[in-house]
């Protein structure tokens, strides 16, 4: 039997960042192996948040690189291969090549459990990997298990089995509610994000519990473990709390996180840049291009030199077209306007906000 690798991937954003910090404090007997991808267009930020992270966890973060042994960046070497076709949300080769193939290259089959920064205060699944050796942990969750594992386990077809493993490890004085809902079948007015949401609720170490009792069942790497520390894990972490393990830490949060004053039109905002990865990533929204040619105009014709050929970041203008004056002053004025808007919590029904809302989700695989 393989010995599990645990490994937790730095991205060079605040989640993973936080997580790698997390994950020492709270369980310093894991042996966790440290990578990051490293793209080759990074901010300079990012590459000094992975230098203070090694010193605070006394272990080198290895670095993986695609189309290791070429004399370009990773980017530049794969862009070559796709014909200049510069990657979109519809055609995210860069995500591939350059993060999940070096990730999966890595971990090659040992069984391997992959530690994933999605916290508790957002509605989105992180990256599963379609290799059965590799099984995701959200930690930051109160749900820690992924959604391949969680349909398994609340399957309508798996309740007899689930019930009948509950009882056999479950304390008999607090079985009744439990084992009621797990009793209840899945259906249109009972879906399985209430099911769990109960569950959870009632209580989360006993589901952990009954979890990992089922993965004993299977292939999955955890299969292989006689224990779990993680299934006693009830912390639940919101944005705040990684701000604030950051400061705490000495690590420090990158600067690209940082608030910068603006002001348009007399009226006064702040910008900054909402995630790690790519300075020239597609899924940045509108006013982080601006950010980013304000506060970095040599990234920003870096990113405009890439632009030709017919192939841009953005669908509906150029980087040219972006920086026009009258553009860059719409964009602020739009952004501000959003911002009062989220304060007001005012849910807009109009699809062009709703597709300006979730470009700030970006790619699970890059910016967790």
């Amino acid at each position: 039997m393989k010995k599990v690798r645990h490994v937790l991937g730095i991205s060079g954003g605040k989640d993973s960042a936080a997580l790698a910090i997390y994950m020492k404090d709270q369980y310093p007997h894991l042996d966790v192996e440290y990578y990051t991808c490293d793209t080759g267009k990074e901010l300079e930020e990012t590459y000094q948040l992975i230098t203070n992270l090694e010193i605070y966890l006394g272990k080198k973060i290895t670095l993986l690189r695609a189309a290791d042994g070429s004399n370009e960046d990773p980017f530049d070497h794969y862009l070559k291969m796709y014909g200049g076709y510069l990657p979109s949300s519809n055609s995210r080769w860069c995500t591939r090549k350059l993060k999940l193939d070096p990730f999966e290259k890595f971990v090659g089959d040992d069984p391997v459990i992959s530690y994933v920064g999605i916290r508790g205060d957002e509605e989105r699944e992180g990256y599963i990997s379609r290799k059965t050796n590799i099984q995701s942990i959200f930690p930051f969750r109160k749900n820690i298990w992924s959604e391949d594992v969680i349909d398994k386990v609340l399957a309508n077809s798996n309740i007899k089995n689930i019930q009948d493993l509950y009882i056999s490890l479950a304390n008999p004085s607090k079985k009744s509610n439990f084992l009621d809902l797990l009793r209840q079948p899945i259906s249109p007015n009972f879906t399985q994000a209430q099911k769990l949401k109960l569950l959870l609720d009632t209580n989360t170490k006993e589901l952990n519990a009954l979890v990992f009792a089922f993965l004993k069942t299977t292939s999955y790497p955890l299969a292989n473990e006689v224990s779990f520390d993680l299934i006693d894990n009830e912390d639940v972490l919101i944005r705040a709390d990684i701000f604030r393990i950051l400061e705490e830490s000495g690590v420090g949060v990158p600067e690209y996180y940082k608030q910068v004053d603006f002001e348009v039109n007399g009226k006064k905002g702040q910008y900054a840049r909402s995630r790690s990865g790519c300075f020239f990533c597609f899924f940045q929204q509108k006013i982080e291009w601006v950010w980013l040619y304000e506060q970095h105009p040599d990234r920003f014709s870096k990113a405009m030199e890439y632009e030709k050929d017919g192939f841009t970041w953005n669908q509906e203008e150029t980087l040219s077209e972006l920086i026009k004056p009258e553009r860059i002053q719409s964009i602020k004025e739009e952004y501000l306007k959003r911002i009062v808007s989220k304060k007001n919590k005012i849910k807009s029904p109009y699809l062009i906000d709703i597709l300006s809302e979730a470009e700030e989700e970006g790619c699970a695989s890059c910016f967790i």
